[in-house]
């Protein structure tokens, strides 16, 4: 029987998890005798915990590893980037199978979520079994009882979200299931709505049982409060933009925004650096981080993101026109409606200057190769201002040539750390909260945008012309004809208040290429935005005039060979200004002035309603109806998401 095997490798799994790096599938099952003398002592419990955060909190992930991390192009899979060829696709089909069989549970490109596995949950009920049994001996004092506890339904909660944010409705386990018990292994899934009140029940606790200080980098109050506003922003928004049956959106957007007062109140975290120092450094560097993954050379604890940002290596997924065009003047206005000189140009020198500083902080202040790339515009945020320049260095005080990097910036033996709890996610979410609660005060977007957009500016940047962004006024929002346009008005979500616009561009500017985007347009019933046929611009580079081609740093002319005879002819086209399509005909030079058109550059396959959601998968269905025609007494099958 396929699912008792499932359940059966699970319990062999939870405690041997915490204890080897080995494959969990080659450990024997643990014994009674071993699991009893385990719970002896604190120590031995933080073993078991540690074994989390390398999925929970994965920053750049370890090596060539890249499981759903910050900056391992996995923000690709959204209305952001555009690569050469084909889009990635969502999902089509049923998978016959897309459960996970161990601990290492990566996340899903198409869906930010979890797969169908519900070994994690057990592990943490297991744990609260496990700190009872610990009490009743006598084995634990109160305050680390009451702590791990904490943490034990703080990861639980964790986890439902992320099988939430995937399935929708799943079955809730709030103890361990026994091997033989076949109505709890195939039992039906509950509401998304039940489910996450679970969740803000498990992130309230954890809350006010957590420390406030278990030691740095490890969860605390400030991270349950953080990650707990995530998740309650997700849940009453998809309630309210998805108008989920007995949902109770206000309730959890409130719960966001009380999650948020509580990081927010301390005044305990500031904007204090500079936006690409918070990713570029080996150890935490600002009082706008919450959490950090730290990397080690010592330890061989390194990263290969890194070396994807040093401009030598080939980026598949790069900004498109869509998020070029969304990005804020530095008077606070849309380019269509700024008085800023050039902001209607999308001339990267231009961008650099007229767009808001985080422009300048995320990408490349030069085009790279517009042949071979998809878009001209190069993302170098997940590197600090120094390695780039390895690129065009003769030699370097290390004796690096050019070309080569210091291990810092090259291979998968980078050591740059992450900032994967962050204060600018926490208001963010507190602003939009309170925005769709319709209570959003100037004071509130003072706290949250505001602050944000007076972060202070590297030299670097300034020297560039670089400024801070205006301040949002809540008696002057932009005008963005973007917000009403057809393409919003046909998506799920449809067009929605001039404050909450702001909020999400503001987002948008912000968690580039980090994992967020893919699911805020699903919570906003915004996954339409990602078809090509309805928004046009997602298939599309940055701006470029190939007939200045790059300068001298960065290599041969686009069009010409150094005999002056044509070089790419058919390889390029661009989407002038008028938006008509031209191609290189070797002749035409002048008219190469547009947005670049991708090589072979193709729509996704169609986004429908159903991609909403990840489908059940067949194994999972068939082992469900399997089992209730065995015994049609204990289980019913189960019932697939909708359109599947």
């Amino acid at each position: 029987m396929k699912m008792k095997k499932i359940f059966n490798i699970l319990v062999s799994l939870t405690l041997f998890a915490a204890l080897t790096g080995c494959n969990f599938l080659e450990r024997p099952s643990k014994t009674t005798m071993n699991d009893e003398n385990y719970w002896t002592s604190e120590a031995n419990i933080r073993l078991f915990v540690n074994s989390a955060y390398p999925t929970y909190f994965a920053g750049y992930n370890s090596n060539w590893t890249n499981n759903w991390a910050a900056g391992a192009w996995h923000g690709e899979f959204c209305d952001d980037v555009v690569k050469t060829g084909a889009q990635w696709n969502t999902e089509q089909s049923i998978p016959d199978d897309n459960w996970s069989r161990t601990e290492t549970n990566s996340w899903l490109d198409e869906y930010g979520g979890a797969r169908w596995n519900f070994g994690w949950i057990r592990k943490w009920n297991l744990l609260m079994e496990r700190l009872d049994m610990m009490k009743e001996k006598g084995n634990i004092e109160e305050e680390p009882y009451n702590h791990w506890y904490g943490v034990a339904r703080f990861f639980r909660a964790y986890e439902y979200y992320r099988l939430v944010v995937s399935f929708g409705d799943v079955p809730w386990y709030d103890k361990v299931v026994g091997s033989e018990d076949m109505a709890m292994q195939f039992k039906q899934r509950d509401s998304r709505v039940t489910v996450m009140n679970n969740v803000k029940a498990d992130f309230e606790f954890a809350l006010a049982n957590v420390r406030e200080n278990d030691g740095e980098n490890y969860v605390n109050k400030d991270v349950v409060a953080a990650i707990a506003s995530r998740a309650m922003l997700f849940e009453g928004t998809w309630e309210k933009y998805h108008k989920v049956s007995g949902g109770t959106p206000d309730v959890f957007l409130n719960s966001a925004v009380a999650f948020g007062d509580h990081v927010i109140n301390k005044g305990k975290y500031t904007f204090d650096a500079d936006f690409r120092l918070l990713f570029g450094q080996k150890k935490k560097s600002s009082n706008e981080i919450i959490m950090f993954r730290e990397y080690s050379d010592e330890h061989k604890v390194r990263h290969a993101q890194a070396s994807y940002a040093n401009l030598s290596e080939n980026q598949t997924y790069q900004a498109n026109a869509s998020y070029i065009k969304s990005f804020i003047c530095v008077d606070g206005k849309t380019y269509g409606e700024s008085t800023v000189a050039n902001a209607e140009s999308f001339d990267i020198a231009d961008l650099v200057k007229t767009r808001d500083s985080r422009f300048e902080a995320t990408f490349w202040d030069e085009p790279t190769n517009a042949v071979a790339a998809a878009s001209p515009l190069y993302c170098v945020k997940f590197i600090d201002r120094i390695g780039p320049t390895y690129k065009y260095c003769e030699k370097d005080a290390e004796g690096f040539g050019k070309g080569s990097y210091p291990p810092q910036y090259g291979s998968n033996t980078n050591n740059n750390g992450y900032p994967v709890v962050r204060y600018a996610e926490v208001v963010l979410n507190w602003i939009e909260a309170k925005a769709e609660l319709g209570t959003a005060t100037q004071a509130d977007i003072d706290k949250s945008i505001n602050a944000i957009r007076n972060r202070p500016l590297a030299p670097e940047a300034i020297a560039k012309g670089v400024q801070k962004t205006a301040p949002l006024m809540l008696s002057a929002l932009p005008n963005d004809p973007a917000r009403t346009s057809s393409i919003e008005a046909n998506t799920t979500g449809g067009i929605v208040e001039p404050l909450i616009w702001e909020v999400r561009r503001e987002r948008r500017m912000e968690f580039f290429l980090e994992q967020y985007r893919v699911v805020d347009i699903r919570r906003w019933g915004k996954l339409e935005l990602m078809q090509g046929a309805t928004n046009p611009d997602i298939l599309l580079g940055s701006w470029v005039d190939m007939k200045v081609g790059p300068t001298t740093k960065i290599g041969d002319n686009w069009l010409y060979n150094k005999d002056g005879s044509a070089n790419n002819v058919g390889k390029i086209t661009v989407i002038n200004a008028a938006g008509q399509e031209v191609n290189w005909d070797g002749t035409n030079a002048d008219a190469l002035v547009g947005w670049k058109v991708p090589t072979s550059v193709k729509d996704r396959q169609p986004v429908t309603y159903r991609n909403y959601l990840s489908p059940i998968c067949n194994d999972i269905v068939d082992e469900y109806k399997q089992k209730s025609e065995v015994m049609p007494d204990v289980v019913q099958p189960i019932v697939q998401n909708p359109g599947w």
